[in-house]
């Protein structure tokens, strides 16, 4: 089996500290496998006909049809060879279909995202006449403005969201007047639901990530799938780090 122990490592490794109770490893690991795995799917194919010929040759004097039980037992002999690759096809179009489940929850989590920018660059362009927003949100929304969410950017527009968010909020709550207004009370409660929304669908998408991770290193049949297709486990979408906080302040 691949020892995954030291390589998922939160103390050596490269570490996320966003997330909510466990510190996520940032780090995609390749599957690899080793003769042993070449070793034993030659052994499937050669291990029965190997040994029906020995027994011919040893003794096939007493077979009445020695050809006929040696081209029997060979053809018997590579049926779990067969099998193998019957398994090894059936493993591939299960990883194909995780797969598209993963990007198509990923697809969801930026569609969300998306949203809550544009709840944001909304709200910004409605208040930011009234006061005199912090500087750091401004530089925030400018440099979302126009973006596409995708796989590479996903946790870092996430992170710069909810810390615009959490600077721009209290800002809005410190004038009633403001507060009050239906378009920023309406994007208030938007914003609201769109993390829900997304926190449902970054608890299905780190679901499929896990078990895409798990499914990787299941050995053999997986394994070697996942190895010869240059698989790698994938990270999973973590609350941002200022979230996490505001988080405990308000529970705990």
């Amino acid at each position: 089996m691949y020892d995954m122990a030291n390589l998922l490592d939160e103390v050596t490794g490269p570490v996320n500290d966003n997330g909510r109770d466990v510190r996520v490893i940032d780090r995609q690991l390749p599957v690899e496998i080793g003769f042993g795995s070449m070793l034993f799917e030659i052994a499937l194919w050669t291990v029965i006909p190997c040994l029906v010929l020995l027994y011919v040759f040893l003794f096939g004097d007493t077979l009445e049809n020695t050809l006929a039980f040696a081209v029997f037992g060979c053809v018997i002999g590579i049926l779990p060879g067969v099998i193998f690759v019957f398994m090894k096809i059936s493993a591939h179009n299960y990883f194909q279909q995780l797969e598209q489940r993963i990007q198509a929850e990923a697809s969801n989590i930026d569609n969300y995202l998306e949203q809550r920018v544009q709840i944001l660059q909304n709200v910004v362009g409605l208040v930011e006449k009234a006061i005199g927003l912090d500087k750091e949100v401004m530089t925030t929304v400018a440099a979302l403005r126009g973006g596409k969410v995708n796989g590479t950017n996903r946790e870092e527009v996430s992170r710069q969201t909810d810390m615009a968010f959490g600077r721009l909020f209290p800002q809005v709550e410190a004038y009633p007047e403001l507060k009050a207004h239906n378009a920023i009370a309406d994007a208030m409660q938007q914003n609201s639901y769109l993390q829900r929304e997304i926190t449902a669908a970054r608890t299905v998408y780190n679901s499929r990530v896990t078990q895409w991770n798990n499914d990787i290193f299941c050995w053999p049949t997986k394994m070697i799938v996942a190895a010869r297709q240059g698989y790698t486990t994938r990270i999973p979408f973590t609350v941002s780090a200022d979230t996490r906080e505001r988080a405990r302040d308000k529970f705990f």
